[in-house]
């Protein structure tokens, strides 16, 4: 079977720089094969993905994967540390992964471990400088950053490296395969010429914000030197079809109606809001049914925009912080978007190795199999991933179809 390593991407959508760092990959790996666990409908950013799940998955085989699992959506809208958490315990219960490969712009891994250490054994003396820093009202990214430099005592080293998200998850993967306790290899692929939200295009790479607001132009002679063709053969059918969905913004109305409906305690239990956030989120949806300006006017020093906007999913999706805690608690399954031949191998060794997996290459059989059984919390969230699907296609121009989940084929290649 020979080696394979581990990819965790949103793909929105994939580009240039996803096979530049997938080919890297897979040399430094020294891997025959790459297992990549991808972001579904909706972003770790509190965004809409540009495209569909199983057009991402079809894009990434194009590109050089050999087998895509779906991130379920309750990790994959949830902060860096979740979203790597429950990535990394997909990939850690396959028992096939030798390694996994992860872009950053910092200059070496050492560097992000030594951060990553401190945040996995927590030690007091970090604990009560971020409890200082918290308390002079700046928001927790922010407090963290500060409280590192300190603890670490190298300022000149640590300054910036949490300034970048690519950084902020490279270090929650390496976090996660120590919570683990994973023997998963972390590999560092340096991000260059372009980084993240860089609106920037240099040479044939441009990063995926870029990439979008391309798309969002309709400049697509410009998108066309940025993406891999295959890429620029599905996004050009589905922009056809009227099935992109550009932003949030899309779901506006939707969200306003939601958060209207709810009531304050139900705002209160949604993740990631406290200390009264609550009350500013259903003031702002009462009073503005502009999604610019209800962000606007709850954002502040310490909850960022991107915050306020996974919240705003918490509440069109209707997770709640019940969910999001027993999302912490399980091993999710492994939900197969698509494979070519040698992932279809993949499958075969993976049920194999952990015959108790929960590997799911049908929704509708998987749910009849366990439908009356235990796994209540597995059950709960792959509804929401359903329901995700089906507000998703809301956000589309032509063709707004529930049900995909049950209908749609895994993306089958040789």
């Amino acid at each position: 079977m020979g080696k394979v390593v581990g990819i965790i991407a949103e793909y929105n959508p994939f580009h240039n720089g996803h096979l530049y760092h997938l080919f890297q990959a897979k040399d430094l790996a020294q891997a025959d094969s790459v297992i990549a666990v991808i972001s579904g409908n909706f972003t770790q950013r509190g965004d809409t993905s540009i495209v569909d799940k199983w057009t991402k998955a079809y894009m990434a085989i194009c590109g050089g994967c050999d087998l895509v699992l779906e991130l379920p959506t309750v990790y994959s809208i949830s902060s860096a540390e979740n979203f790597a958490n429950g990535a990394i315990k997909i990939l850690d219960s396959l028992k096939i992964v030798d390694s996994i490969a992860f872009g950053a712009e910092a200059n070496d891994l050492a560097t992000l471990n030594n951060i990553a250490n401190v945040l996995y054994t927590e030690p007091k003396g970090y604990t009560n400088i971020l409890t200082h820093e918290l308390e002079k009202g700046i928001s927790f990214p922010s407090a963290r950053e500060n409280a590192i430099m300190m603890y670490l005592n190298d300022i000149k080293r640590y300054a910036n490296i949490l300034n970048s998200p690519n950084n902020i998850l490279a270090i929650e993967y390496l976090k996660a395969l120590k919570i683990q306790k994973s023997n998963i290899n972390p590999i560092m692929v340096q991000r260059k010429k372009v980084y993240y939200n860089d609106e920037r295009i240099v040479d044939d790479f441009a990063s995926a914000t870029a990439i979008r607001k391309l798309i969002k132009r309709r400049e697509y002679e410009e998108l066309r030197k940025v993406v891999p063709r295959s890429t620029y053969k599905l996004l050009s059918q589905k922009i056809r079809d009227g099935n992109v969905v550009l932003g949030l913004e899309k779901f506006e109305k939707e969200i306003s109606y939601t958060l209207r409906k709810m009531s304050i305690s139900q705002i209160a239990d949604l993740p990631d809001v406290s200390e009264g956030l609550e009350n500013a989120i259903k003031n702002s949806a009462d009073n503005c049914n502009d999604l610019s300006k209800l962000i606007a006017n709850v954002k502040s020093k310490r909850y960022t925009q991107t915050r306020i906007q996974r919240i705003l999913l918490y509440a069109l999706l209707g997770i709640d912080k019940k969910l999001m805690n027993d999302s912490k608690k399980v091993i999710p399954y492994a939900r197969v978007l698509g494979f070519t031949q040698r992932g279809k191998e993949l499958i075969s060794e993976i049920n194999r190795r952990n015959p108790k997996i929960h590997m799911i290459t049908s929704v509708k059989k998987y749910i009849e199999k366990n439908n009356k059984s235990s796994n209540r919390q597995l059950m709960q969230m792959l509804q929401k991933d359903i329901f995700a699907t089906d507000v998703y296609t809301l956000g589309y121009d032509f063709d707004s179809k529930a049900n995909l989940d049950f209908t749609n084929n895994m993306i089958i290649t040789n």
